[in-house]
């Protein structure tokens, strides 16, 4: 595949920009408080001491986010498919006009053939709430079409449900991440902060500190749990029992807070008439979780001055989970906990702006501020805000795995727009998926690298990545924080709102569309003006003065104080139509799969702390904290005996819809029937190729934590070759190993030999352009074999050009481009490769020229390497 690399360091980006910049880490929802530097040299970053969330701390993660700014495999121009229309063919790079021009057509032909709901929208969870809204908005207005969803559909939709059934509101932390600390009890369930949020340990651990007794609810001694006072180990698929039983006996010894149940909720007693049968010998036999260990759980949230329940993906990622974290949400009413001093029920939102993803009209059903599509004032109002007849609206849409699982057959949809997600890895039952994608009539991916999902796009467009682009985040206490852009785009890199703005001025409806994201937020600000999710009182100025703002926060009439927004939500009354808390009464039921005779165990998935989501950054990551994890299926040492299986071993875990490949980490830290593996990498270990895409009734979540499988010994410790798989297209889908320049600097390597020879492909040369889309070679002279046993880096080129027009110098390897040197008219350039890669012996290296048809001139070119 051909692919445009980068050649701009960030280093010549930087412009007149301020040398220090506040914004945030690009991953997890606690959205750490960092500064990127740039004094004359490369960017660097560290963390703020004073943002509440992180308080100094970041994880490896945060620490490595810079190193991805100038990667080498970062895409720096809009790709094509050679042969248009064929997905088999190599992509090659293409001008915006060519690329935006392909999609419109493609939009255009499908609607015609298919209706408006043809064409769908695919968003993410780490957009900005302003693309977020936008490409809702887009979707609407511009395509006219119901069809958009969002991968936050397979992370926080199953709380979010229950939040709303509930509380009549859903945000994740209803109180800062700083109360943790000052819960004496706090519950976690389905959660490990230690590995997938480490910098939110410093509250737990300040709570430990004072007295906080914790109890951690996972199948895995985790991290989190080997820390806790109490951890619970029940069979996954089995919460909701556990927080029943739990109920049952406050019920039965009489601690559940009868006040508050009877002045602030509603609904209580058929809650209360169903728990009754959840006594503790029967929740321990459903849970495996001891009936001592109950009592004890109970014993700590009850005698508490304050409390906390939180739940997570753990708990939530099943075709059952919305029910379930309506049964802790029941627990936590029932003891009086929400609206009490740090106090309450939670839930841990996963992604960088999985919160605000979910509030501004991502999702098949929702329109901006939390307002529903099906509603007819909310509707009204927003086509207001807008500018557009309510009637012009669309109707809700499919939910995410519905509308992947409908891809390319009747009805479905025949054209999507895929958007910072890489489904291909991430949704579950991932060779159902990828068969969808490949029945499409066109596919057009939006990324920062091509990902697994780009590589079979017949459009692949680069965007801006997080420290370039300015915008707002919700994390997960609902506050609302800036993204401030620390350097501009590489030359020819647009952001997805300047896209979206481009495509819908190409279909007519561009006078809707700004591409400015100061105008997005006040846009966004009217539109979500009444809505339970309530931005309009917060402002760009007032989120720098404050360190963000918490929703709601509605703006006030000219001359009264600002509203200060909400830090802590339901200490007085709840966002319902009477106040009150509503109870749902809730049944555990088995899981959409049970194990059997061939599929013996229980498979569940979940994060490591190296790798984030599909990893299609964090793969990417250079530093060996990064690059050196794989992925491992943790096995109980009694499961591994009985199949037997050694430490390092390769195992085969087959469900019904796939197989994958794993090397074998044995522990005692997980339940001897449960098999876990992380879901960060697709091919050969594509956990997704496993997973159950049973959905949610309520949700729409799959159930990605439980699934029947079978595991098999197919290979020694150093069979590694059944590790990897050929890949289809590329191997940019591989991690990344550490650069040469990277393993040089001083912290991380001292001990590397000098290196031992350059070598230069240099002179003064005539040419005359054969064509923009043509790779012309220029003189033998600036072509080389690397020889065999050593490996070569290019290290810098220095380029003029005495045309008028300008051209492009391409360093090709092997006949495929690695990157792209612009050289302007009658002017020259210079390019330090401070990020570069490793290009092994028996390669053939060579410059070659991209020159307008006819165009005449002389290059003179100086390209550096080194040999090893």
């Amino acid at each position: 595949m051909v692919v445009k690399h980068g050649s701009m360091s960030a280093l010549t980006r930087q412009g007149t920009r301020p040398e220090v910049t506040l914004t945030h880490c690009p991953y997890c929802s606690l959205q750490c408080g960092i500064s990127l530097t740039s004094r004359g040299g490369p960017v660097t970053l560290e963390p703020q001491d004073d943002f509440p969330t992180n308080l100094g701390g970041l994880c490896s993660k945060g620490w490595t986010a810079a190193s991805l700014l100038d990667h080498p495999q970062r895409l720096l121009a809009p790709l094509v498919r050679e042969v248009r229309g064929d997905r088999t063919s190599p992509l090659r790079p293409a001008t915006w006009d060519e690329a935006l021009g392909q999609v419109v057509d493609a939009i255009t032909a499908t609607q015609a053939a298919y209706g408006r709901d043809g064409v769908g929208c695919f968003g993410g969870g780490g957009l900005t709430n302003e693309k977020a809204y936008a490409f809702g908005k887009f979707a609407r207005v511009a395509l006219g079409t119901a069809m958009i969803d969002y991968n936050g559909r397979f992370c926080m939709s199953s709380a979010a449900t229950a939040s709303n059934k509930a509380f009549g509101i859903d945000r994740g932390l209803p109180f800062p991440l700083l109360d943790v600390a000052r819960a004496e009890t706090v519950l976690l369930v389905g959660s490990n902060p230690a590995a997938t949020m480490p910098p939110a340990m410093q509250h737990l651990d300040a709570g430990r500190a004072a007295g906080a007794t914790h109890v951690v609810v996972d199948p895995r001694r985790t991290p989190t749990a080997a820390g806790a006072a109490l951890h619970l180990a029940p069979l996954p698929g089995t919460d909701l029992a556990l927080a029943n039983g739990l109920l049952h006996l406050a019920v039965r010894e009489g601690l559940v807070d009868e006040q508050y149940v009877a002045t602030r909720t509603t609904g209580f007693a058929p809650v209360r008439a169903a728990v009754g049968a959840y006594w503790p010998d029967r929740v321990e036999r459903i849970t495996g979780v001891s009936v001592a260990d109950l009592r004890r759980t109970l014993e700590v949230l009850t005698s508490a001055r304050s409390a906390m329940i939180l739940t997570a993906r753990g708990a939530e990622q099943h075709s059952s989970g919305t029910d379930t974290a309506s049964a802790w949400i029941n627990l936590a009413l029932a003891l009086g906990l929400p609206g009490r001093e740090f106090s309450g029920y939670g839930t841990v939102t996963g992604q960088g702006n999985g919160q605000g993803g979910r509030e501004h009209g991502q999702k098949a059903d929702q329109l901006p501020g939390y307002r529903r599509l099906a509603d007819p004032a909310d509707r009204a109002h927003v086509a207001a805000v807008w500018g557009i007849d309510p009637d012009e609206l669309p109707e809700p849409g499919l939910s995410a795995f519905e509308m992947l699982d409908r891809l390319g057959t009747p009805g479905g949809v025949r054209t999507l727009l895929l958007l910072a997600s890489n489904v291909v890895v991430s949704a579950p039952d991932v060779n159902r998926v990828r068969e969808r994608l490949g029945a499409l009539d066109f596919l057009c991916v939006s990324d920062i690298f091509c990902s697994e999902s780009a590589e079979l796009a017949d459009v692949v467009l680069p965007c801006a990545q997080w420290a370039e682009e300015e915008g707002t985040m919700t994390n997960l206490e609902g506050r609302v924080i800036r993204r401030r852009q620390a350097l501009p785009p590489p030359e020819g890199v647009h952001d997805d709102l300047w896209v979206m703005k481009a495509l819908a001025d190409r279909l007519g409806r561009g006078a809707y569309f700004s591409a400015d994201p100061a105008e997005v937020f006040a846009e966004l600000r009217r539109a979500s003006a009444g809505g339970v999710a309530d931005y309009s009182g917060i402002t760009y100025d007032r989120i720098d003065a404050e360190q963000g703002v918490f929703w709601p926060c509605p703006a006030t009439p000219e001359g009264q104080p600002d509203h200060p927004g909400t830090p802590r939500l339901f200490a007085d009354s709840f966002p319902t139509p009477d106040g009150r808390a509503r109870f749902v009464r809730v049944e555990h039921h088995d899981p959409a799969e049970r194990p059997d005779a061939a599929y013996p165990y229980v498979l569940t998935t979940g994060r490591l702390m190296a790798q984030y989501q599909s990893g299609t950054q964090t793969r990417r990551v250079p530093a060996p904290s990064q690059s050196s994890v794989q992925p491992e299926a943790q096995l109980h040492p009694d499961l591994a005996r009985r199949l037997g299986i050694g430490t390092a071993d390769i195992v085969r875990l087959s469900t019904r819809r796939g197989a994958a490949a794993f090397r074998a980490r044995v522990t005692d830290e997980i339940r001897a029937d449960t098999v876990f593996v992380p879901f960060h990498w697709g091919g050969a270990s594509a956990a997704n190729a496993l997973t159950n895409p049973a959905l949610d009734p309520s949700s729409k979540m799959p159930a990605f934590k439980v699934c029947a499988v079978a595991v098999e010994r197919i290979g020694a410790p150093d069979d590694d070759v059944l590790l990897t798989r050929p890949p289809e297209h590329s191997a940019l889908a591989a991690p990344t190993p550490p650069t040469l320049n990277q393993q040089l600097q001083k912290s991380r390597r001292k001990d590397l030999p000098v290196l031992a020879k350059n070598r230069f492909l240099q002179g003064v040369f005539p040419f005359t352009g054969e064509g923009m889309d043509k790779s012309a070679t220029i003189a033998p002279e600036l072509g080389y074999v690397v020889p065999e046993g050593v490996v070569s880096q290019a290290l810098y080129l220095r380029a003029g050009n005495s045309s008028d027009e300008l051209v492009s110098l391409v360093l090709v390897r092997d006949g495929v481009p690695m990157r792209y040197f612009p050289v302007a008219a009658k002017g020259d350039v210079h390019v330090p490769l401070r990020v570069v890669e490793d290009i092994d012996g028996g390669s053939h290296v060579e410059l070659r020229l991209l020159a307008p048809e006819g165009l005449a001139g002389t290059l003179v070119v100086d390209l550096g390497l080194v040999e090893h």
